[in-house]
């Protein structure tokens, strides 16, 4: 009876064991000689725990392979998940390409930095301006960033070492060898962006196109008062002007002519010290004069003076508190929070062109 007893309890643990383990067991019985199959529900996984008549053969567990329909469905989800995969880094790359790539941390790098230095250094000693200089400066730092972080992985998957400091070493430096597919996948990431940082160093923000930017605003300027005292004289020519009746039109988009060229065309410039919290001052406030004028006047003219006025007094509010406090007017830090939400929300997207990433 003591062997019966025995085997009765060893055959129950391995069902409790199956039962802990596994997602779903069967109980059965083919003989004297016990057995208990326990298997995931899912198929990717069968245990079996057996027992033969000669009470010395002890039980014992094997894994099997996957079944051929479950290493089929695996092998299909393991192709669509390398397409996917493939896709991902298409996009991602093409988003990059025009700035607006996902951050690779949550961090937000400043002037102060010291790897922002470090490529601030760099780029005036290849080129003899400033990071700020660039017309790209942002997406410098995002690509810098991409390669450092490229470049370190690249040393990992190649036997390189984890604690490798590949900030002043270039790819094939950081390169072990090998690596598999994953490895040739950063290998030709990193030339790809190699080679655009290359091109982007070399954009500088010359100023010629500053003055371009100054002409713009000009012109916009004239234009728009054009719009909203006479359009007729610009557009009475045109069959459309009479035939739809945009006069009105027209004189409403002369005055948001301040928010939509002059003002931005003046801020393309990349103004510094007062004149920078002039016209974010100005950017705020003219569309606030246009939304709420024309509920106390229909004179569009009038409206555009208002625009003018506060264009105007944000210059001169800016330079008579230059200084105050330590603002020089380029202190981005120093915004509250509310104001900063209200400045991306207005200016969606400004300098998405130049690569910045939030």
């Amino acid at each position: 009876m003591a062997p019966l007893r025995t085997e009765a309890v060893a055959v129950a643990a391995a069902a409790l064991f199956a039962a802990s383990t596994c997602d779903a067991f069967a109980f059965a019985p083919r003989s004297a000689a016990s057995s208990v199959v326990a298997s995931r529900a899912n198929g990717r996984c069968v245990v079996r725990l057996m027992a033969e008549s000669d009470d010395k053969t002890p039980f014992f567990a094997t894994a099997t392979e996957d079944p051929p329909a479950v290493a089929s469905t695996k092998s299909k989800s393991s192709s669509t998940q390398t397409v996917q995969s493939d896709v991902a880094i298409d996009a991602a790359d093409a988003l990059n390409s025009v700035g607006w790539s996902s951050p690779l941390t949550d961090t937000e790098f400043t002037s102060d930095d010291p790897f922002v230095k470090r490529i601030d250094d760099s780029i005036r000693n290849d080129m003899g301006v400033g990071l700020d200089e660039l017309l790209n400066p942002a997406k410098v730092v995002n690509l810098e960033r991409d390669i450092y972080n490229l470049k370190s992985e690249l040393a990992y998957l190649t036997g390189m070492g984890t604690d490798l400091d590949v900030t002043e070493l270039t790819a094939e430096e950081c390169d072990g060898g090998g690596g598999g597919e994953e490895a040739e996948g950063i290998r030709a990431s990193l030339a790809k962006k190699e080679k655009s940082l290359v091109v982007e160093r070399r954009a500088v923000f010359r100023g010629w196109l500053k003055n371009v930017f100054l002409g713009q605003a000009v012109l916009s300027l004239a234009l728009s008062w054009v719009m909203v005292s006479d359009p007729g004289s610009l557009f009475g020519g045109f069959g459309w002007y009479n035939l739809y009746n945009m006069d009105v039109s027209i004189r409403v988009l002369g005055f948001w002519w301040w928010w939509l060229f002059i003002v931005p065309s003046l801020r393309s410039r990349r103004p510094r010290g007062f004149e920078k919290k002039a016209l974010d001052i100005a950017f705020l406030g003219t569309p606030l004069i246009s939304i709420l004028s024309p509920a106390l006047t229909k004179d569009t003219e009038l409206i555009w003076v208002a625009n003018l006025a506060v264009v105007v007094g944000s210059y001169a509010f800016a330079y008579l508190t230059n200084g105050e406090d330590g603002d020089d007017g380029d202190d981005e830090e120093n915004r509250p929070e509310w104001l900063k939400f209200l400045y991306k929300s207005l200016d969606f997207g400004s300098g998405r062109e130049r690569g910045a990433r939030k």
